[in-house]
């Protein structure tokens, strides 16, 4: 348990230094990158192969591109867009996949390899968005994720009775998935009657934004779950003691980084001014 807080500690020092301390892009670009080459090694290490010999040679490799395709789209906003609408339609599709496991399974193919560059690029390159429009509306994204994780591991825990996805994360039940919409409503609840200044319909295309993230995120941590649990893997990865990997860690923002994006780029675009 020490050596999780501890590392938790030092993983929470990192981004709000990155976030906040200097007003220089440079830091939480490099972040970003980091994050995505090592994201990249940990996916390959979990997608089907015929063998095992020189895996970590391909996985740098793999990690490497996603590094460089997520650097390019963090410098092309164009490219970032795509990423983002290819990352989206991905997430539509995972609800099946997810519903239908493990009766289903034929997504477990290697254009996962595309589809975890796509995936992982699309978020670093949201999170970075997010970031350049505020670094308190990133703030916002992450406490709608951690929220809701927060809400629905207490209560699911306490309260647990029906189970969410028993093939996908056993632990998981429908009263935890409850307790996380509650918990992140009232973060969203409170942040727009102390910070927002909006009319009614904007308000509720809001709330509609932030919910859709909330549930993405879920979706995000399920997906994963069932990746991991196809290719017989517990962790992603063991570069963060305690927590696993770098996909463990923010397997929901996959999902939830590029549509909170999408959502606050769409809202600019009809005059909504957050």
């Amino acid at each position: 348990m020490l050596e999780r807080i501890i590392t938790a500690l030092v993983l929470v020092a990192v981004v709000l230094s990155c976030m906040f301390a200097t007003q220089s892009h440079y830091p939480m670009f490099v972040l970003m990158i980091i994050a995505a080459g090592v994201a990249g090694y940990e996916w390959l290490k979990l997608m089907p192969r015929k063998s095992k010999n020189a895996i970590k040679p391909l996985a740098w490799g793999y990690g490497l591109a996603v590094a460089v395709v997520s650097a390019l789209a963090l410098h092309y906003s164009d490219v970032a867009l795509l990423l983002w609408a290819a990352s989206i339609f991905t997430w539509l599709l995972s609800v099946y996949w997810v519903k239908s496991y493990p009766d289903y399974d034929g997504w477990y193919n290697p254009t996962l390899n595309f589809i975890g560059l796509v995936l992982i690029s699309a978020a670093v390159t949201a999170i970075f968005a997010v970031w350049q429009s505020s670094p308190w509306w990133l703030m916002y994204l992450f406490l709608l994720v951690w929220g809701a994780d927060s809400g629905a591991y207490f209560v699911g825990r306490k309260l647990g009775r029906k189970k969410l996805a028993p093939d996908v994360s056993p632990n998981k039940s429908v009263e935890g998935l409850y307790g996380g919409i509650v918990t992140a409503t009232v973060i969203i609840v409170a942040v727009e009657m102390l910070y927002l200044k909006l009319s009614l319909a904007e308000h509720i295309l809001f709330l509609i934004l932030s919910v859709v993230t909330v549930f993405s995120s879920v979706l995000g941590d399920l997906f994963e779950s069932m990746i991991k649990r196809r290719a017989g893997i517990k962790d992603s990865g063991r570069i963060l003691p305690g927590h696993g990997g770098v996909l463990d860690r923010i397997d929901s923002l996959l999902a939830a980084a590029p549509i909170f994006a999408a959502g606050m780029y769409v809202l600019k675009l009809i005059g909504v001014d957050l």
